[in-house]
């Protein structure tokens, strides 16, 4: 064939499989085709149909390499029925030598009509000797790299068929009673699908042999985080029993009523820190549903029983937002918090440090430095990890390191709803606890989709507001290939708002401010001295101004789903009607016409993330776990839920009465790396 190459050599081979996540022999039999090509059948060539892939066999009849209006080989190929052209615009020696006219050859590729009549233009070609039958499966078309050919490709697999184990892990029992085709059955048919398969069935990977793989994948994700969770519940942790006094007089001082849902979340964590091994909880609830109070809760918790309890956020802006919040509560109780930020400084963050050592402040909130090792946790009893998914699985597992003996109980936010399909996938191994009701007196959010051509008009809305009394947000649009664009066009917008709106005070954050000027632009905004915050994505999560009541994303058609919404949930936080104005800029592409029309249609954050999950796909909901739970290469947790329920029940029962199989099936699928799942 003309796409026949040497095969590279070894340690090059090797290198180009590892980009195709290929580590062992074992991995090539699921390194599974993207497509089918059918080289079974020989089509005449007057019988060809334009825009369709197809194989013609025939006679060179002339070959010549012309210059004009490129250089290019042309060759006319005869058989019984007609004539037709092939066009090779990139050629080698070998081609020349093998295209000669008395040649017999077999072309493969897709068929146009061209001024000289019809055409294939670089074909898959080979020499077809007097006895040489036609391939009795479809062709498999793989993912692959530069420098790897699909026939180098398909001649490794072929060799790990021959190399290496196919013996069920399934039993027989539990394999029938699902209703799924044997293994090595499913996996051979996937390699080489007979010539009448249905193509269709296999290429939207509906066809049970499919089934049967992406079964297999989800039972060794589950297995492998059922494990970890129970390798987890083998760990010491301190007891921290709910002894009530600092709770209850913290609940009493609180000027609003816990919702059933925080309630709900409170008992099932004081359960949690009451066990003698490490508790691992998602705390997770939309915009507003009121995590911090139940984080606070369970922080007093530990506190009560002598611990200390720490509070880890990404970035500074959230960190301090938590932690002024946490110190207003618990100031009246007599409690200190402690600070620490990377950008105390020196005598600030020693007197911080202090504070820890000493046992004077038995909590702490901070940002990354957290985890530093100048940082004194030695009685860390609980770590709470906000917006979980922003930290790096060592970031986490560092917080949790701090203490020698036992583990500090873990207790993980995120504001970004997981989908029920994706939590059942991913987040097997930690226990979930859902906020789903906001606090009374949020107001509803008006939502409102403008075209950037009318600004002029949300100028003056923002105008208007602010006379009456109230504050707004712009939020600048992402650029993700440049944060120095990005600071750029904060800059342009906090000066052409500054001028357009004069008579009100604008103020300016980014990612670049220093913080004590970003601390001090935040305080301006919260006391009303300044009414218009120019921002960019800093403000994501975590900053609560109750007076502010309009929010306008500036190029939203750029943001995410799950950004957008975050941003709407800055506002409607007071008793004031809040909108969010969604400034977008024509022509939308598909895309971004799905996210506007999602944001615009629902403020429910769980149906919003339903249709993030189709959109984008699961790698931003899991975030940097996901080195840890490994993101599914077939399944689809979304498309195959019926799958992931069958595969969590199978898990446990693999895990209690046939442990072998459930090692052979983690070898199979993950090389028997754990990779950090204790994160």
């Amino acid at each position: 064939m003309s796409e026949a190459a040497p095969p590279p050599k070894k340690s090059a081979l090797a290198g180009r499989l590892a980009k195709l996540g290929v580590a062992r022999e074992a991995d090539l039999l699921l390194h599974l085709p993207l497509r089918y090509e059918d080289e079974t059948t020989l089509t005449p060539i007057a019988a060809l149909r334009s825009g369709d892939p197809q194989q013609v066999e025939g006679l060179v009849e002339h070959a010549e390499v012309v210059l004009r209006p490129r250089r290019q080989l042309v060759v006319r190929l005869r058989d019984d029925s007609g004539v037709l052209t092939l066009r090779f615009l990139n050629f080698y020696p070998a081609q020349l030598k093998q295209l000669v006219p008395g040649a017999q050859i077999r072309a493969f590729g897709e068929v146009r009509s061209g001024f000289w009549g019809e055409e294939m233009i670089h074909p898959r070609t080979q020499t077809v000797a007097e006895a040489k039958a036609l391939p009795q499966a479809l062709t498999p078309v793989y993912p692959s790299t530069a420098g790897l050919a699909q026939s180098a490709l398909r001649k490794l697999v072929a060799r790990a068929f021959e190399r290496c184990a196919l013996d069920d892990p399934l039993p027989a029992e539990l394999r029938k009673a699902l209703k799924l085709p044997a293994w090595e059955r499913s996996l051979r048919y996937l390699h080489q699908p007979p010539p009448d398969a249905q193509l269709a069935a296999l290429e939207s990977r509906n066809h049970p042999a499919w089934r049967r793989i992406k079964f297999d994948e989800l039972l060794a994700q589950q297995i492998s985080l059922r494990r970890a969770y129970a390798e987890r519940r083998s760990h010491r942790a301190y007891a921290l029993p709910a002894k009530g006094q600092l709770i209850s007089r913290f609940i009493e001082q609180l000027p609003f009523a816990l919702t059933g849902a925080q309630r709900r979340a409170v008992d099932q964590i004081a359960e949690d820190l009451a066990q003698a091994h490490p508790m691992q909880r998602l705390l997770q609830g939309d915009v507003g549903s009121g995590k911090t109070i139940v984080a606070a809760l369970a922080m007093l918790q530990a506190v009560e029983n002598g611990y200390q309890a720490a509070l880890m956020a990404p970035t500074e802006i959230l960190a301090e937002q938590h932690y002024q919040k946490l110190r207003g509560w618990l100031a009246p109780l007599g409690l200190q918090v402690a600070w620490l930020a990377g950008s105390q400084k020196k005598r600030e963050r020693e007197a911080m440090r202090q504070l820890l050592i000493s046992g004077e402040a038995l909590m702490a909130v901070g940002t990354h430095a957290l985890i530093e090792d100048s940082v004194l946790l030695e009685r860390l009893g609980l770590a709470v990890v906000d917006e979980q998914h922003r930290f790096g699985v060592r970031q986490r597992l560092a917080l949790r390191e701090k203490v020698a003996g036992a583990l500090p109980h873990m207790l993980m936010m995120s504001a970004t709803p997981i989908p029920r399909t994706l939590a059942m996938s991913y987040m097997a191994d930690l226990d979930v606890s859902v906020l789903d009701e906001l606090p009374p007196g949020r107001t509803p959010i008006v939502t409102r989709l403008v075209s950037a051509a009318r600004r002029d008009e949300v100028i003056a809305r923002v105008r208007d507001a602010c006379r009456e009394g109230r504050q707004a947000y712009w939020v600048c649009p992402l650029i993700e290939e440049s944060e120095a664009l990005q600071l750029k066009t904060a800059e342009e917008t906090y000066a052409s708002l500054s001028s357009e709106l004069a008579e009100l005070k604008v103020g300016l954050v980014h990612g670049r401010l220093k913080p004590a000027d970003k601390a001090a632009v935040m305080e301006a905004f919260v006391r009303n001295a300044v009414q218009v915050l120019v921002a960019t994505t800093v403000i994501e999560v975590g900053v609560d101004v109750p007076n502010a009541s309009l929010m306008v994303i500036e190029h939203a058609e750029r943001f995410g789903l799950a950004q957008l919404h975050q941003l709407r949930g800055r506002v409607g936080r007071g008793a004031a009607a809040s909108s969010c104005v969604l400034l977008y800029e024509q022509p939308l592409s598909e895309n971004g016409r799905q996210r506007l029309k999602a944001i615009y249609e629902s403020s429910d954050g769980f149906e919003i993330a339903r249709r993030d999950l189709q959109l984008r796909g699961p790698g931003e909901f899991i975030g940097a776990r996901q080195s840890g739970a490994q993101l599914l290469r077939y399944a689809d947790p979304e498309f195959d839920a019926d799958l992931v329920e069958l595969a969590q029940q199978a898990a446990n029962e693999m895990l209690a009465r046939y442990p072998q199989q459930a090692d052979q099936l983690l070898e199979r699928w993950f090389g028997g790396r754990a990779e950090l799942l204790k994160a």
